[in-house]
């Protein structure tokens, strides 16, 4: 997959950026019309228009179902009963139950220059953003991308960033041929260049999925093309919270997964402008799938809600949410690199009765006492408690592409714990002294087999170590698992907040602050 991409400009660094409700603004481009160009080419990336603004009295999102798509299988499109209509950036219409859309490359004249410094890979957004913020701060002019892992990206003339960060790698590629698609009727082929619109009265059938529309096939920053639907806010919420949570949850915690749901929708709408759109449908954002799972009692969460989201100082919070915490929350610099957040620390997810048994910083030494507990709310989750095995080619396997030289690893070591007890830097080291360090969210996204970073590591004999942990995800903010059995013990929606979220307020969002410019993290 070709490197090439662009990303959204930032103003301020991301691990404190705020949202602000002129980004809600009326305006800007119309329900059926593609975004404006940009004003100049940008030699970092392929030209691409940005989503539109959100109307706050209708929001509607545009949300990525697929990306990067390319030659060589044709797209196939299917309407879910009906017709599917195609309309082509000359306005001419295409209708039909299923539409075969083939790839064809395009000469492009005179070639598109790409120069950029490339940082990363990166575990995630928020640590890329963070990055981008700190090299935005000596000078450059940043931007994140997505092509494979996440990176930032700027200039080849940007000042380099801070030495911490790394040596940023250089791109230079000019690019002389681009995909476009075609519609082959009636024994002639019709070339669409994009954006192309599609109108699917009762539907479109998406891997395995329906959804409602309408939709948009755009080129993307990459060179490939995005299948992106623009979904009302509220109606995005049903392919979000039953996908989520889980729709048989019980009421109260499926209402917290809705105001968390579109919190976070809120807060993160520039993360894939880079593509000109907001949301991807995968776990990158949240999981988006199909809407029609969502019953009653998911309809009556999201409509008891509507249009309320959770605040700090005014501003929407960084919503962020797991499956289960193991009992104990992760503070937000636990889990990413950046500042703390008030609202975002580490906590022990149990009655006062425990809490008191666990003093927060946790001690290296309490930890194996709290994992061999389940006193904690969220208990009856299947990976509350789990047990991993690694051996010696697994390791180095899983660390190959950030220290190709390791040799067989001889050694797996803590080096640094947070204040929940999670592991913030693991060192791996061969029989020769190489070794590499990886450090929060990284050792997740290398080590993809434990479940979560609130582990022991226990040496089996030469070459092989037992991961004895607890919970599944990142553990900041909200566990699903502990929101459902909250629920189940009688708590209210907004118990469930303030236990995860302390200090927040739920409001509606005609309430959030205008005419800022930063302050709330």
């Amino acid at each position: 997959m070709p490197f090439w991409a662009f990303a959204v400009r930032l103003r301020r660094p991301l691990a404190r950026l705020a949202f602000t409700l002129p980004l809600l603004v009326a305006g800007g481009c119309q329900a059926g019309e593609p975004p404006e160009p940009p004003a100049a080419l940008d030699p970092l990336h392929w030209p691409v228009g940005r989503p539109p603004a959100l109307d706050p009295q209708q929001p509607v999102l545009w949300v990525g179902l697929a990306a990067h798509l390319r030659p060589p299988a044709p797209l196939v499109l299917s309407a879910a009963g009906g017709l599917l209509t195609l309309v082509a950036p000359d306005g001419a219409r295409y209708q039909a139950p299923r539409l075969d859309l083939h790839w064809r490359t395009e000469a492009v004249d005179p070639p598109l220059r790409l120069r950029r410094q490339v940082l990363g890979p990166f575990a995630s957004y928020e640590s890329a953003s963070e990055a981008a913020g700190r090299w935005q701060q000596v000078g450059a002019r940043v931007r994140i991308a997505k092509p494979q892992d996440w990176e930032v990206w700027a200039p080849l003339e940007a000042p380099a960033p801070p030495a911490e960060l790394g040596i940023p790698r250089r791109l230079e590629r000019d690019v002389n041929q681009r995909a476009v698609l075609e519609l082959r009727r009636s024994g002639r082929a019709v070339t669409l260049a994009g954006p192309l619109l599609l109108e699917a009265p009762q539907g479109m059938r998406w891997q395995g999925g329906v959804f409602a529309g309408p939709f948009r096939l755009q080129p993307d920053a990459h060179g490939g093309w995005s299948l992106v639907e623009k979904v009302p806010l509220e109606r995005y919420l049903q392919g979000v919270v039953p996908h989520e949570i889980g729709a048989a949850s019980p009421a109260a915690a499926l209402a917290a997964q809705a105001v968390l749901a579109r919190t976070w929708a809120l807060r993160n709408l520039q993360r894939f402008e880079v593509d000109g759109y907001h949301l991807c449908a995968d776990t990158q954002c949240q999981v988006y799938a199909d809407p029609r799972h969502a019953g009653a009692a998911v309809r009556q969460a999201i409509a008891s809600t509507r249009h309320q989201v959770l605040t700090w100082q005014g501003q929407p919070i960084h919503a962020v949410y797991h499956a289960t915490n193991g009992g104990v929350s992760a503070g937000f610099e636990e889990v990413w690199s950046g500042a703390p957040l008030p609202y975002l620390g580490a906590r022990v997810d149990a009655a006062a009765s425990v809490v008191a048994s666990f003093a927060l910083p946790l001690a290296p030494a309490q930890l194996p006492a709290l994992l061999a507990s389940r006193r904690f709310y969220g208990a009856d989750h299947p990976r509350f408690r789990w047990t991993r095995t690694l051996e010696a080619s697994q390791l180095r396997q899983a660390v190959q592409s950030l220290a190709p030289g390791l040799g067989q690893p001889t050694q797996v070591r803590v080096l640094e714990r947070g204040a929940s007890g999670r592991v913030l830097a693991l060192e791996i080291r061969d029989g020769d002294t190489d070794a590499v360090v990886l450090r929060r969210d990284a050792i997740r996204r290398s080590l993809r087999q434990l479940p979560s970073t609130l582990f022991v590591v226990e040496p089996q004999g030469a070459g092989r170590w037992r991961f004895v942990g607890g919970g599944f995800g990142h553990g900041a903010g909200l566990s699903q698992a502990g929101a459902i059995d909250l629920a189940d013990r009688g708590w209210s929606l907004a118990a469930i907040l303030k236990h995860y979220y302390p200090g927040t307020q739920l409001q509606p969002l005609s309430a959030l602050q205008t005419g800022t410019s930063g302050g709330a993290p």
